[in-house]
């Protein structure tokens, strides 16, 4: 039984298991873009719930009914991005490629200061797949996400390929790799949570692949940043949740509330202070993000 927060309907928080919702509360073909970014099997602790399944096949086999629902339930002209660990990709890509159209394999890099591997190569990034429905019919706004073109803003060169020579272009669409920081215990956005997203990622997502007053939903929504960001940028969104310390993040985040059953809500308070003329150390241990624990 899952529980329903809204404020006039622009913003809807679901508390309750995300294939439930996904199957009782959100009817067919009604959202415009959906990220996904969902346990990846691999030990980590989200509040009371473990990232462990018993095999990975069942892993897989659970994935694949969530994603069918949202496939279900996205406009035909609707986009999704999906992620997951790198060792379950090549799984999500082959069962969606049935059955999306899959425009773009995204990698998001980022630099790691936490303990890497040192017997293979470390993780130093995360696996997104940009899939529509329709390949002819989309939405892309080009001009919402362009980034420096070093070749033009930088170099200054001249293109002498056509027949009159000109400037290359001093802005360009971004290509598949990523560069994205992590969220660190000294930004103003972190939230306590093991595997929370930027802010910057779900910005170039949204502006990329939505339309102000458009809906969208992550059925995974942990620190709730792509509600926020929907929120900042027009849209409306629908996110779920099945953790309620992660709901009532949600709920001050997105909703503006300040109590949740009786309990004052606020945003992380965190202890800066320096010890010998070096930072404390805080918050949570990143570690190798994808060595498997269970």
């Amino acid at each position: 039984m899952s529980q329903k927060f809204h404020d006039r309907g622009d913003h809807i928080i679901y508390h309750g298991d995300a294939l439930d919702v996904l199957n009782s509360s959100i009817p067919t073909e009604s959202v415009d873009l959906i990220f996904a970014d969902p346990p990846y099997n691999i030990g980590k602790r989200f509040s009371q719930f473990e990232d462990c399944w018993p095999s990975e096949t069942e892993y897989v086999e659970w994935s694949y009914k969530w994603i069918d629902e949202c496939i279900r339930i996205l406009k035909p002209s609707g986009t999704i991005y999906l992620m997951t660990s790198t060792q379950a990709m090549p799984y999500f890509d082959l069962y969606v490629r049935s059955k999306l159209s899959i425009l773009s394999r995204i990698v998001w890099y980022y630099d790691s200061s936490g303990v890497q591997a040192k017997k293979h190569y470390g993780s130093l990034y995360e696996p997104i797949l940009h899939c529509v429905k329709d390949k002819k019919s989309y939405c892309f706004n080009t001009n919402e996400i362009l980034v420096e073109a070093k070749t033009g803003a930088k170099r200054n060169l001249i293109d002498y390929r056509g027949v009159v020579p000109k400037p290359y272009n001093t802005k360009k669409v971004p290509g598949n790799v990523w560069e994205f920081p992590r969220v660190r215990y000294r930004m103003d956005e972190y939230e306590k949570h093991p595997s929370q997203k930027p802010e910057a990622l779900l910005e170039r997502i949204i502006l990329a692949s939505s339309r102000k007053g458009d809906t969208v939903l992550d059925p995974f929504s942990g620190t709730f940043t792509t509600g926020i960001v929907s929120k900042k940028l027009g849209r409306k969104s629908i996110s779920i949740e099945s953790q309620e310390e992660y709901v009532k993040i949600g709920l001050r985040r997105v909703l503006g509330h300040k109590e949740y059953q009786g309990e004052h809500l606020s945003s992380v308070t965190k202890n800066t202070t320096m010890k010998n003329g070096r930072s404390a150390k805080h918050g949570v241990e990143m570690g190798d993000l994808f060595n498997v624990n269970c």
